[in-house]
Parts: structure tokens; C-alpha cells; sequence
């Protein structure tokens, strides 16, 4: 594979990368398009399948595993897979943009690994556990128990941020989006040094 630049936004659910991936993607001079995941989980609400995820049954995403076409993938919760499909980032690259993701601390770390050079990973730290919990609350798209397990999952996350190639801190929501704009601008704007991987 090779191509353009990789940008991953990860943090803990509630933290606010996914308002700033899509501030990021109205900004036509970044050259951005959004990397879909696929999941095999069930939709939600009004997701649409190939918007907001490519939405595959069970053994379906098995057999992508089997057959390799992942450039990354995990189970997050129990028969809930997530992962980036190699033909979706090839699909981007081959239109010539930067790709952009909106991906769990996991995956956003094995992309790291597998292009190095091409990759900026930011990490959006939220301002406390607290603040995460009532943003979730307010959601109200998950039970108790669900946000229960997110907020256990954040704790463990926190802990990869300095695996990151920066940390964004979500105290202020147009603070945090200036500085992300401003890291993806500087990263876009240098040669990338290594296009075969």
C-alpha cells in the first residue's frame, strides 16, 4: 500500500474526536476524506451503512479477517468487531486525499506501527473521568451499563496517550479545534518521506 498522509484522532468515547474529525473535514485546504470503518455491531438510530460504518454480520467480518483485508482491526465488546478495511484507504488514497479517522486507541496504534512516517496519531484527552461520564449521560443513546463500560474502557486508554504522536486536551472545545487544525496543517504540509510501505 501507499499513499497519502494518515491522520488518526483517538480517545475515549465522549471525549469530543469525533466533533473535531468533522470540523477538520469541513476544511476544504486539508485535502481530507473520512476513513468509514466497518463494524459488526447492528446499526443505530439513522446510521446509514457506508456513512457511518460499513455494517457486516458477524461472519462476514470473520471472513475479512480470515482473507487479510483489514489494515487493522479489534473486538472492542464481546462479538463487536471494529476495523479499517484495506480497500477503503486505498479507495481514498487513489482520490488523492489525506485520510482521516475517527478510531479506538487500539486500531489508531496499529496503524502508527504499519506507516510510521505517514501517519500523525493525536490522542483528545476529556478534562476528567467525570466530565467523560456526563457527556455520555447526556448522549442518551446507551444504557447505564454500556456507559459503565466505557468509562472502565477510559480509564485503561488514558493510559496509551503517551503512545501518541501528541495529545490534544478537550478543555475548550474551540481551543482544542484551532490546535488539531493547526497539527494537521503542519503534518499535511511536509513531503511525505516514505510512500512505499
Amino acid at each position: 500500500m501507499k499513499g497519502g498522509k494518515l491522520i488518526i484522532f483517538s480517545a475515549p468515547s465522549g471525549s469530543g474526536k469525533t466533533t473535531i474529525v468533522r470540523h477538520l473535514l469541513g476544511k476544504k485546504h486539508l485535502n481530507l476524506a473520512f476513513s468509514v470503518s466497518a463494524t459488526s455491531r447492528p446499526k443505530r438510530g439513522k446510521e446509514k451503512n457506508g456513512e457511518h460504518y460499513y455494517f457486516l454480520s458477524l461472519s462476514e467480518f470473520k471472513n475479512h479477517i480470515k482473507n487479510d483485508d483489514f489494515l487493522e482491526w479489534e473486538e472492542v465488546y464481546r462479538d463487536n468487531f471494529y476495523g479499517t478495511l484495506k480497500t477503503e484507504v486505498e479507495r481514498l488514497w487513489a482520490e488523492g486525499k489525506n485520510v482521516i479517522f475517527d478510531i479506538d486507541v487500539v486500531g489508531g496504534l496499529r496503524i502508527k506501527k504499519k506507516f510510521p512516517e505517514q501517519t500523525l496519531a493525536v490522542f483528545v484527552k476529556p478534562p476528567s473521568i467525570d466530565e467523560l461520564k456526563i457527556r455520555l449521560k447526556k448522549r442518551s443513546t446507551e444504557s447505564d451499563d454500556k456507559i459503565n463500560m466505557r468509562i472502565a474502557k477510559a480509564s485503561v486508554e488514558l493510559a496509551t496517550a503517551p503512545q501518541f504522536d501528541t495529545v490534544i486536551k478537550n478543555y475548550d472545545l474551540d481551543t482544542a479545534l484551532a490546535e488539531a487544525e493547526k497539527l494537521v496543517e503542519d503534518f499535511i504540509s511536509k513531503p511525505n518521506p516514505e510512500k512505499e510501505a
